[in-house]
């Protein structure tokens, strides 16, 4: 059995796609991060293991999902339906094998479906970290594998949007084994908290800024 951790906030109308998606041996957890919209309800009536964390935050979320899940192997993916649960073999099957210890889900966005400056934003970022970690990336997706013993004892701290940056950054600095798979990328249900306003682009990157300083 594979964990899959699903941060949520106001996504009742994506969330019965997403469940109904989840491939036999992986177990969604979602994480209602103060959702307004009833989702908490809908995940549990669709037979999700249900969290909820009060304290708003993107790695808040994703942290109280970790500290729930219980088996070896865990995923995370966002649960706006922009990733479909069937893909998550492409990044849970090479951490299993033994061959990587992170792996990244790489999105290949059908048309519209990823604004055009967070794309380049994206691949900027995913660049410079590539770099710092010595490993080519293209993307930091929000879909991605690792084992959950591991990734504890990384000691991540941040809990806003910077928890995807400082995991990649630690991984790395840990010696772990990096890689990325491509992953198709849908157009999202409702909308974006982040990517698909200017000013929630400029707040991930503020929160990058923030780990690049204390890493």
């Amino acid at each position: 059995m594979i964990d899959v951790i699903l941060p949520v906030l106001d996504e009742a109308e994506a969330l019965p796609w997403v469940l109904a998606r989840m491939p036999s041996g992986y177990r969604p957890i979602v994480v209602d991060n103060g959702s307004t919209d009833g989702s908490a309800e809908i995940a549990r009536s669709l037979g999700a293991v249900v969290v909820q964390e009060p304290t708003r935050g993107f790695g808040a979320a994703c942290f109280a999902g970790l500290a729930a899940a219980d088996h070896d192997i865990v995923c995370f993916m966002d649960c706006d339906a922009t990733l479909d649960p069937g893909d998550l073999w492409r990044v849970a099957d090479p951490v299993r094998v033994g061959g990587f210890d992170l792996m990244l889900g790489s999105r290949v966005a059908e048309s519209g479906a990823w604004p055009a400056h967070a794309r380049a934003g994206n691949r900027v970022v995913a660049f410079g970290i590539g770099r710092r970690i010595g490993v080519p990336l293209r993307d930091l997706g929000p879909m991605r594998a690792m084992r959950r013993d591991a990734v504890l004892a990384l000691g991540l701290r941040d809990r806003r949007f910077g928890w995807p940056f400082e995991m990649v950054l630690a991984a790395g600095a840990a010696g772990w084994r990096v890689g990325e798979t491509p992953v198709p990328y849908r157009r999202r249900s409702g909308a974006s908290k982040v990517t698909g306003t200017v000013r929630g682009t400029v707040r991930a990157m503020r929160d990058l800024a923030r780990v690049m300083r204390c890493a």
